[in-house]
């Protein structure tokens, strides 16, 4: 039984004193929920965040890890640097880390990898471009980013794994794939991790839409069979608004 899982990604937003304040607001409007959420925030307010989530179901994840356990990669965090603290999820792939940081589908692997040697579980990113999608390329592209992503990695360890469908196109642009677009892709995925794992492990993935979700649209892609949750952006940097999403 797969739990709905919503998470907020903050991307390079709010200082550790905004941090603090949107985490006691938001605690204050969390009641408990059969879905789980979680916070993705830059690393100088992961420790905050977790400091005052103690204690509550609410989950905290990190943006980016590196895939080496440590050594001269200026400027990048370690897996238990992150464990240290009590991360729990870690995002992998976001299309903006593929388009301004050079990440490549080899070093989404390698990502993966370390991180399924932790107790931090992955959120793997895959989409494709407007130009992709308009060319009729849009599930090619996407298996491959599956397939790349997920080599070497077997069924035990891809039932941790979540997968958050985010077309580059929907992604802080205002536009939101519809019901059925992102129904339709986030079916494709279930069916090509059937491809490589088989049904039982397939069954038990996560799989996430992303890009322009917001309360007024949280209920629609939601309610889509193959989607278990959401990976919010800029609705998440208001903990009302993310409530509301939680709440759909």
């Amino acid at each position: 039984m797969r739990i709905p899982f919503i998470a907020g990604n903050w991307k390079m937003f709010k200082t550790k004193a905004d941090a603090v304040k949107f985490a006691e607001e938001f605690k204050s409007l969390y009641k408990g929920t059969d879905i789980q959420a979680a916070i993705c925030a830059p690393f100088t307010d992961l420790e905050a965040l977790a400091e005052i989530f103690k204690g509550t179901d609410i989950k905290i994840g990190a943006q980016n890890v590196h895939f080496a356990d440590e050594g001269a990669y200026t400027g990048e965090i370690s897996v238990s640097m992150l464990e240290e603290i009590g991360v729990d999820f870690c995002i992998v792939g976001h299309s903006e880390r593929r388009q301004y940081f050079a990440e490549t589908d080899g070093t989404v692997n390698l990502k993966m990898k370390r991180l399924l040697d932790s107790s931090i579980r992955p959120i793997m990113c895959v989409g494709e471009s407007l130009e992709e999608r308009d060319a009729g390329k849009a599930f090619d592209r996407v298996r491959s980013q599956l397939e790349q992503g997920l080599a070497d990695i077997d069924a035990e360890a891809a039932v941790r794994i979540v997968i958050a469908y985010e077309p580059i196109w929907a992604i802080g642009t205002g536009r939101t794939a519809t019901g059925e677009q992102a129904g339709q892709m986030c079916e494709f995925i279930r069916n090509t991790l059937i491809d490589l794992y088989g049904e039982d492990t397939a069954d038990q993935v996560i799989i996430q839409y992303g890009g322009s979700v917001k309360p007024a649209n949280a209920a629609e892609i939601m309610n889509m069979a193959e989607i278990d949750g959401a990976l919010v952006g800029g609705a998440s940097l208001k903990a009302k608004d993310f409530m509301e999403i939680i709440d759909f």
